[in-house]
């Protein structure tokens, strides 16, 4: 069976990204010195498009990695390749977008002086989704008992880097133990995220997720969820640090990414959560979804 097609945009060049792209002295490829996003459509529009321009600058940044780009250039390049991509494809859902750009390529070498120019690839594909199954059951997630998160001071998980082994690594060991995704602990044991998502939690009512000093993404439907999308739904958010012998105490359990916005989670290991109609999780997510569609009507100039 052919693989679905994907289209890829390398520095300006529109091909699907089964193809070639990049020199093999590229250092993202070499070194994982590189910075992403990921940003998805609803309703066709590109959604937080600031929010995660901010931080691919803030990344950006803790790497000493020029942008060569403005932001009017990239969204350009975004807009470019989306439409590529219905063009070939015919798709007319919504769509996941990705960008990366990396130092560049040069000598073989870790000194960052090696590197000729930053590199600018975008990949665009469906935006995926949680099946019915899993938004009916929950998502099963494991903790990680071979590894910890990387600190803050070794390397930040606030930066979104190409470096992702910390995060594979623990949803191997997930994987192996039967679960759909993994839960980490940082070194001093507490909850800090899952490989690809921020978690929270409903205790007493309230949601809590871990603050950002455990060591976890400044996540941005995280953010939205505590500003804003919790207090509509007749919540209360706020940020305490969760460590596994708390799990008895919470009633609810969910995964916040800026894909799948709020994914149910069912258990972790043997500890049971409740899913469903009438939870905290289903009221937040419809909130969500009612932002997200004011949203795409406030904002017609980010249509794709």
């Amino acid at each position: 069976m052919p693989e679905p097609f994907i289209q890829a945009n390398t520095n300006g060049r529109l091909h699907s990204a089964h193809e070639p792209s990049l020199s093999p002295l590229n250092r993202g490829f070499l070194y994982g010195d590189a910075i992403y996003e990921v940003w998805r459509t609803y309703n066709h529009v590109l959604f937080a498009w600031e929010e995660h321009y901010v931080r691919l600058e803030r990344s950006a940044a803790a790497l000493y990695l020029p942008l060569p780009w403005t932001r009017a250039e990239i969204l350009a390049e975004i807009r470019r390749t989306v439409a590529a991509f219905r063009e070939t494809t015919l798709f007319a859902g919504d769509v996941y977008i990705r960008l990366q750009i990396s130092r560049g390529a040069g000598p073989i070498g870790l000194d960052v002086g090696l590197a000729d120019h930053a590199e600018l690839l975008l990949l665009v594909q469906p935006c995926p989704a949680n099946s019915n199954e899993v938004m009916r059951r929950g998502l099963k997630l494991s903790v990680a008992t071979s590894l910890r998160r990387n600190p803050i001071e070794s390397l930040s998980p606030a930066w979104k880097t190409g470096n992702y082994l910390n995060n594979i690594l623990g949803l191997r060991e997930a994987r192996a133990r039967g679960a759909d995704e993994v839960l980490m602990l940082n070194l001093r044991g507490e909850i800090t995220e899952a490989s690809t998502s921020n978690v929270a939690f409903v205790r007493d009512g309230d949601i809590i997720t871990p603050p950002l000093d455990s060591g976890i993404l400044a996540g941005i439907t995280r953010g939205l969820v505590l500003e804003r999308i919790a207090s509509a739904a007749g919540v209360r958010a706020r940020e305490a640090t969760i460590r596994p012998e708390d799990f008895p105490r919470l009633t609810e359990c969910f995964l916040l990414s800026s894909t799948k916005d709020v994914s149910p989670v069912g258990a972790i290991d043997d500890r049971a959560f409740t899913v469903g109609a009438g939870t905290v999780t289903a009221r937040l997510k419809a909130k969500f979804a009612d932002y997200t569609a004011e949203n795409a009507t406030a904002h017609p100039e980010l249509k794709l």
